[in-house]
């Protein structure tokens, strides 16, 4: 079983953690790349292109010139948000980031493919990146990164992709040349009468689940269908053999 996940936009550099290990990111020389064209941006270019305030341009703009210099620590302890919240990574000993490692990766518009002990710098830059009305080398990450990422996945020797990336992310896989399985996770509660998908919610499950699977070194999918945090539960009537739902 391989768990897929997002990045986030929140990052954490400051907070101590006990994880020695750490790896090198797959794709070096293409993220320099990247790095390289990125760094010929104005600050404004990245305020439009990211749709983000003029503070937020300003710091990726810098984090872009630096980024030889900046400092670096492992992915699944940088990136911070919703969906890391539910990861215990606090807690977590050598054999739970081990096992992390060979089952979870992490999908990145600036690094591709992470594992989690990989080594990441400060940085922003999502999949859904379009840079068709910017002057750039490529027009979007989907084409950079696809076949490279769906290479590189179909590398590891689990049978079962367990998708718990948003969709914007998961895009970058095309599911017709990966090699493996794919099992959507959907987490939905009723509110107004009806089963919905609560965004914020729904982000802090996908990262329950995956610190529930590391904790539990689960290797079958199917005992991802115990997992009850948050009172979700596996609902069987909404669930199909690709798509599980589990719902409060």
């Amino acid at each position: 079983m391989l768990i897929v996940l997002s990045p986030a936009k929140s990052l954490d550099f400051s907070t101590e953690f006990n994880c020695p290990n750490s790896t090198k990111p797959r794709f070096e020389s293409e993220t320099s790349l990247l790095i390289e064209n990125l760094k010929q941006l104005a600050s404004d270019d990245l305020q439009k292109l990211m749709a983000i305030s003029k503070k937020l341009g300003d710091l990726n703009h810098q984090r872009f010139q630096d980024f030889k210099n900046n400092f670096e620590r492992q992915a699944i302890l940088a990136f911070d948000g919703d969906v890391y919240d539910g990861i215990d990574k606090e807690k977590y000993r050598e054999k739970d980031f081990n096992f992390a490692q060979k089952h979870v990766v992490i999908l990145s518009g600036l690094y591709g493919l992470l594992r989690p002990l990989d080594l990441i710098k400060p940085h922003r830059l999502e999949m859904g990146t379009d840079f068709k009305n910017i002057k750039f080398f490529i027009k979007n990450l989907y084409d950079f990164w696809g076949e490279k990422i769906i290479s590189e996945i179909n590398k590891y020797p689990a049978k079962i992709i367990v998708n718990l990336a948003s969709q914007e992310y998961f895009l970058a896989i095309n599911s017709k040349k990966i090699n493996k399985k794919i099992i959507e996770i959907v987490f939905q509660e009723k509110k107004d009468g009806t089963m919905k998908t609560i965004g914020i919610n729904s982000k802090k499950a996908r990262g329950l689940m995956t610190n529930f699977a590391i904790k539990n070194n689960i290797i079958d999918p199917q005992n991802l269908q115990k997992f009850h945090e948050e009172n979700y539960r596996f609902n069987p009537s909404l669930s199909s053999d690709e798509k599980w739902f589990f719902t409060r």
